[in-house]
């Protein structure tokens, strides 16, 4: 792999844009950032053009380096400022070593005007020639005439590539037409930041077809049904990000039933995120479901739109989000769930206009992408390393093909030793037959440390307990198993001990929060 293909795997931006301020900040060039960050393509936009110096801030240097593309709007005051001249050249040297895909955009400028530094473009750079000779020292002298010959060759470049020309068009259209342009360019680089799948070639070639099938007049709502860390939502935005650009407008909306559970206004978020993404109406404020329920229909009739619905678990999420007037013609809705027959009961008794819809199961991975997935974390190669072969089959029982278990277990014994594998698969291999370990899969190894702790004092905690009370109320509302680290393991000890020291009985409030705690434990691992 090259590094310039290896570096596409940490870049920020989709898009830089170059643009001069005074020309293009309160129309054009504000409209083309809102429509591209509206077409999901994040983009780099600088609000502070005042010019403190002759180089270029460092800031804007990473934030070209990280972006697979850059748009350049060439405008008629471009050239009279020396940053967005440093821009130029950096990104055409962007271009040739990370290959960079550069957009010009002749914004009522002549193409040879840029070309051959005439017009506006002349008198610019005529200042900066004068400005060089005015200058009395010699060095920095030297220096800004090294920088007007490479700002002359850059212009004289970027002139000379594919561009588009904003004369004689209506800008909606010279937008449009760029948005299309580089969604289709960027394509192919977009794919270095799709998760990482393996075994699920067959589903993937599926969904595509499904996707790209126009023969149905209808929309299509297809639900892809699998257990916790079967890689539902890993599939579904892998898809998504190879085709929302086929569609008017797209959304991707994550974690539906654990932020419903988590937020007293978390559906109702979540209408209003599915609004912004498909329509220009999220400035509105709404403070009830069903007055955006009713946005949301008519935004969902009027354009073509992929959407995906991620890990639903009821009806009524799927009438919030969804509502019940039906769908624009070829539109794509893809639902992640445990439930296999939620699609078929809304359907049933929601949908005025019925779409078509159909199942996809997804179930674990063969044993070969299994030990590609798990080795992949675990020795950053294909296979097993030597010595581990034993444990790696092993281990790929205990998972049975679940993708989740597989990648965490690889993060967590990466770098470890032959023995600590062996403690590990002996402990794993103990909790085969518990309940806990049958009816949630293993999100985190840690958990395993968690719930030893848990058990050797967990007698004494629930008879035993002070002061502390409120306090641990409190921290059992903000704790997450993400943030549970081998320090916190020794932190238990000593907080085991000073609970034990201020004792009192266990009161009946804490025995309450003590079910919530263990309702939010428990979703955390589904």
């Amino acid at each position: 792999m090259t590094e310039a293909s290896s570096s596409r795997n940490t870049l920020l931006y989709d898009v830089f844009l170059s643009f001069r301020g005074e020309d293009t900040r309160h129309n054009f060039v504000d409209h083309l950032r809102d429509d591209l960050r509206e077409a999901h393509l994040n983009t780099f936009f600088d609000d502070d053009e005042i010019e403190t110096g002759d180089d270029l801030r460092p800031e804007l240097e990473r934030a070209i380096k990280e972006s697979r593309a850059s748009i350049i709007v060439l405008s008629p005051n471009y050239a009279s400022s020396t940053w967005c001249l440093d821009e130029l050249v950096f990104i055409l040297d962007q271009r040739l070593t990370s290959n960079q895909l550069v957009i010009p955009i002749f914004y009522h400028v002549e193409p040879t005007h840029v070309r051959k530094q005439d017009g506006s473009f002349g008198v610019a750079m005529a200042a900066h020639k004068q400005r060089m000779e005015a200058e009395v020292n010699l060095e920095k002298r030297s220096e800004l005439a090294k920088k007007i010959n490479r700002w002359n060759k850059a212009l004289t470049e970027v002139a000379q590539f594919k561009g588009m020309d904003a004369r004689g068009r209506k800008e909606t259209d010279l937008i449009e037409e760029v948005i299309t342009n580089i969604q289709h360019r960027l394509g192919g680089h977009l794919q270095s930041n799709l998760p990482l799948l393996f075994g699920m070639e067959d589903s993937i070639e599926s969904i595509t077809s499904w996707l790209k099938d126009g023969s149905s007049h209808n929309a299509d709502i297809l639900t892809i049904v699998g257990v916790s860390g079967i890689g539902k939502t890993s599939l579904a935005r892998h898809v998504h990000g190879l085709y929302y650009h086929l569609f008017a407008k797209s959304s991707f909306i994550e974690s539906i039933s654990e932020k419903c559970a988590a937020q007293v206004n978390g559906l109702l978020d979540l209408q209003k995120q599915i609004l912004s993404d498909i329509s220009k109406t999220s400035q509105i404020h709404f403070h009830n479901n069903l007055a955006c329920i009713s946005t949301i229909e008519i935004g969902l009739t009027r354009k073509k739109v992929f959407i995906v619905l991620d890990d639903i678990d009821s009806v009524d999420q799927m009438h919030a989000l969804l509502g019940k007037k039906g769908l624009y013609p070829g539109s794509k809705i893809i639902i992640t769930t445990k439930d296999a027959s939620l699609l078929g009961r809304y359907a049933q008794i929601n949908f005025s206009v019925k779409p078509k819809h159909r199942n996809l199961l997804l179930k674990g991975l063969n044993e070969k992408a299994s030990l590609q997935l798990f080795s992949h974390h675990a020795f950053m190669s294909n296979g097993s390393s030597e010595g581990y072969e034993e444990m790696s089959k092993q281990l790929m029982v205990y998972c049975e093909g679940n993708p989740w278990a597989l990648k965490i277990l690889g993060e967590n014994l990466c770098d470890k030793t032959v023995a600590e594998w062996e403690d590990i698969v002996i402990r794993l291999t103990e909790e085969t037959d518990s309940h806990i370990m049958k009816s949630l899969p293993m999100r985190f190894l840690h958990s395993l440390c968690l719930l030893e702790k848990v058990e050797e004092f967990k007698v004494e905690i629930l008879e035993k307990v002070g002061v502390y009370k409120e306090g641990i109320l409190e921290e059992v509302k903000v704790f997450t198993v993400e943030e549970f680290t081998e320090e916190i393991l020794d932190d238990v000890e000593e907080f085991k001990d000073e609970i034990l020291d201020n004792v009192e009985e266990f009161k009946d409030d804490i025995l309450d929060g003590a079910k919530i705690y263990t309702k939010k434990f428990i979703a955390w691992f589904e």
